[in-house]
């Protein structure tokens, strides 16, 4: 604890006079350099987990945390293997699915598509995503389906406009393989966030999906929902054992692995160099003191030959340094929140002024800019900015305990 003597020079200190401008203006320089560290890794590490966190959420949204897929693309006694699956102790939704690439054509127009044949169920959950229309028109039997907005867009298509399906793979006939061209209307335009899903998803009634693929009665995946997504193959380590063979369980990591691994790998390899400007506003916070220390030469010697012991020098240096890097920390912890609530309108500007398209989904496959705070790391950024600023202060502060007033006193 700091004596009132103490609090009263550190915080005179703190603040330096009018013949001590240079001084003041290093200390503010500290300040701003701890602040925009912190500021720098609050904004980077948030959107960062943001961004995971929409991943693992819109891609559990369509494809689950995890899917047993069969092997040659059709599952066999799939309503058995359905009931075993939702037994699986950790699993909380299990689904029937098909997924298939096909073409899509309207007005001479031809995307590459992915169909997805869904339980009524499944098909009513996405509702929320909706644009226009709605996914209750989509009925077995009535030829409707729900497309992404970015198909939409590219193929010109309305809610009510027909599209055709084609499937290469068709029926044999006596002239060969007749190509399955099926006549759909939209009935409902959506939006998941993923700019890939929105450009290629169809969405149709199971029924309607296997007639289309020739699948009669039968599934090509299940999609599982567990309670823990990072703990998917654990949860699922039991059903992969009995399905060996016959299927096999890909978790949502392997899936889109290389969109995970290299957003850990930048994730890591931000925060490793952001740190290093902490680093350097803690030199600053240093070189601060030093001149300080310099400056407060004679003052130490007086307050010395008054009975000030080495042990309140150092605690009076200590703080002064301590506290630069905690008026930084939490100006860079306000500076950091502030950036986030604005990121996606500073992103906008920023691209406005730049002329370059900063966040472009074809790239981040998300459509807006995503943030997610996490309190522990918050609380780590917080806790290394307050340790490297404690431990610039200490060589300075060790420099004013050891002041020898003799010494600086003898020709005064």
């Amino acid at each position: 604890m700091l004596t009132p003597f103490e609090l009263m020079i550190a915080k005179r200190y703190l603040w330096p006079g009018k013949g001590e401008a240079f001084i003041a203006l290093v200390a503010g320089i500290s300040v701003g350099v701890v602040m925009l560290s912190v500021a720098l890794l609050v904004v980077v590490m948030s959107v960062m987990n943001g961004f995971r966190s929409e991943m693992i959420d819109r891609f559990a949204g369509v494809n689950g945390h995890a899917v047993v897929q069969a092997f040659g693309g059709r599952l066999d006694n799939w309503e058995g293997v359905l009931e075993e699956v939702r037994s699986t102790d950790g699993v909380v939704k299990a689904s029937p699915l098909i997924e298939q690439p096909l073409l899509a054509s309207f007005n001479g127009r031809v995307n590459q598509i992915f169909v997805r044949g869904h339980t009524a169920e499944d098909i009513n959950e996405l509702e929320s995503n909706v644009m226009l229309g709605t996914m209750v028109s989509l009925e077995p039997g009535e030829q409707r389906v729900a497309i992404g907005t970015r198909l939409a867009a590219n193929l010109g298509v309305r809610v009510g406009d027909t599209i055709t399906i084609i499937n290469p793979q068709g029926r044999s006939t006596p002239f060969g393989t007749s190509i399955r061209q099926v006549p759909y209307e939209v009935g409902a335009i959506f939006e998941i966030g993923l700019y890939d899903f929105d450009e290629t998803f169809v969405i149709m009634p199971m029924e309607d999906a296997q007639t289309l693929l020739l699948m009669e009665g039968q599934i090509g995946l299940i999609e599982v929902t567990v309670t823990d997504p990072d703990n998917a193959v654990e949860i699922l380590e039991p059903l992969q054992a009995s399905l060996t063979g016959r299927a096999q369980v890909v978790d949502w990591k392997t899936i889109n692995s290389t969109i995970f691994e290299a957003l850990e790998v930048d994730r890591t390899v931000s925060f490793f160099v952001l740190s290093f400007m902490v680093l350097v506003a803690s030199f600053n916070i240093l070189s601060s003191l030093v001149m300080l220390v310099r400056a407060k030469t004679r003052d130490i010697a007086i307050m010395r030959t008054m009975g000030a012991t080495r042990r309140s020098l150092l605690k009076i240096f200590v703080t002064t340094g301590t506290s630069i890097g905690t008026i930084g920390t939490i100006a860079g912890l306000i500076l950091g929140f502030v950036i986030l609530y604005f990121r996606n309108a500073i992103a906008e500007f920023v691209a406005f002024v730049s002329g370059q398209q900063i966040w472009d989904p074809k790239v981040r496959f998300l459509t807006e800019l995503p943030s997610r705070v996490d309190p522990w790391e918050i609380l780590g950024i917080v806790a290394l900015s307050m340790i490297l600023s404690f431990l610039a202060t200490l060589y300075p502060a060790l420099k004013a305990a050891n002041t020898d007033p003799v010494q600086v006193l003898r020709y005064e």
